[in-house]
């Protein structure tokens, strides 16, 4: 999700330029040479030679003289050390709060377990007098629901099997399974889906999921709001926000593929 409309001062090209190496140079894993990383991150050979000679001074990433090629750093360690220690699910607290700041709604972040469920593990709430809250530790399957159509998505089980698995599934008002099928299809083109009072009567949520690098489901990340608080071009926007915070987690966590912002 971009921040640009929320974070003030001006973006300052030579530190994204850094960051972008940085970050292809730590993401690659092998040794590569300057010319490799300067197309591959779109900043110009000379820009990066400089930078590059600039990361290695600082001790973010090593050059190896013989194969002019470059490495990450034990620096990288360093600045990595606190966040080590750190619950993950705290890490994304300020991304889910701008979520919401932004869009009004509850975000909820779901854990999704072994046995397959999904276990509410940080939320933010809206400013609105009326609004939707939900407590933490609550406890769903996970292929119920936004979150469940998504991770349906992912999973891919054959047909007969998402049948039984969705006739168990318990809704406060049940969609047919045609149309359950064709949500999870939607979902696994454009990486999102959306409930509109089928989980919960009077409620519209749209959700994505967060994989790992495997593209394994980890999280599920939710918006959830009061059906008629918002047009239908606000709940697409918000879904399109929440499948970009989902890529961003996952590059961040895990590793997948990344996003740059």
């Amino acid at each position: 999700m971009a921040k640009d409309d929320t974070i003030k001062g001006k973006s300052v090209g030579a530190v994204q330029n850094g960051l972008r190496i940085l970050r292809y140079v730590s993401e690659l894993g092998t040794p590569t040479g300057v010319n490799q990383i300067a197309r591959a991150t779109g900043v110009s050979a000379s820009s990066s030679f400089n930078i590059l000679g600039t990361l290695v001074q600082e001790g973010l990433i090593t050059f190896d003289d013989d194969t002019k090629t470059y490495s990450p750093g034990l620096g990288l360690l360093g600045l990595a050390a606190p966040l080590l220690t750190t619950n993950p699910v705290e890490l994304v607290t300020p991304e889910i709060e701008e979520l919401s700041r932004k869009h009004s709604s509850l975000i909820c972040l779901w854990n999704i377990t072994a046995d397959e469920r999904i276990v509410l593990s940080n939320r933010a709430s809206s400013s609105k007098t009326v609004r939707v809250d939900m407590n933490l530790g609550a406890r769903l399957p996970a292929y119920v629901g936004a979150v469940g159509r998504c991770y349906a998505a992912f999973q891919n089980p054959p047909e007969k099997v998402l049948r039984q698995t969705f006739d168990k599934l318990h809704w406060q008002a049940a969609p047919p399974f045609e149309d359950y099928l064709a949500d999870v299809e939607t979902a696994r083109k454009c990486g999102f889906a959306f409930d509109f009072g089928n989980l919960f009567t009077g409620l519209e949520i749209t959700a994505s999921v967060v994989t790992d690098a495997m593209s394994r489901p980890r999280y599920g990340l939710s918006g959830i709001s009061i059906a008629g608080q918002q047009s239908r071009a606000q709940i697409e926007g918000l879904a399109s926000d929440i499948k970009r915070s989902a890529d961003w987690i996952g590059a961040n966590l895990f590793g997948s593929s990344h996003v740059y912002r």
